[in-house]
């Protein structure tokens, strides 16, 4: 199992739970660099979670990869890769440093609007993922 998403208890899943009032939209977790699962909206189970974050960590390194394809700079920054497939699409975004955003979509979805609302989102959850983590008052951090 994850402990990264069971030591947070998924408490982000709330924030894709959000993202996905879109119309059209399905799914979507929220993954480290390494694979890592870090949160998962209620549309999908933990298990299938883990396995798409792993996935997806591929998905992200693959297309950082062929940044120079692009007919630029080698090292230039990765910002999102969209793949479509019969029944879909799945957006994957950089939020943060480390994090990635994985969202799937019917092959209806405004694409254009999914997108902005993915930016959005990665506003908030980069402010969540650079916090650092609260004491009570009075109380120090833990050991």
């Amino acid at each position: 199992m994850d402990q990264t998403a069971l030591a947070t208890g998924n408490r982000l899943g709330w924030m894709l739970d959000d993202a996905l009032r879109m119309p059209e939209t399905r799914q979507a977790i929220l993954l480290s660099a390494d694979g890592l699962l870090m949160a998962h909206s209620q549309r999908i189970g933990f298990d299938e979670a883990e396995r798409q974050a792993a996935g997806m960590s591929g998905l992200q390194s693959l297309a950082r990869a062929t940044a120079e394809f692009c007919g630029g700079d080698p090292g230039a920054g990765w910002r999102q890769t969209v793949s479509e497939f019969d029944d879909g699409y799945v957006f994957l975004v950089a939020a943060g440093p480390g994090a990635y955003l994985a969202v799937s979509a019917t092959q209806h979805v405004d694409m254009e609007a999914v997108s902005y609302r993915l930016q959005e989102l990665v506003q908030r959850l980069g402010k969540e993922l650079t916090s650092p983590p609260r004491h009570a008052p009075g109380a120090g951090p833990a050991a």
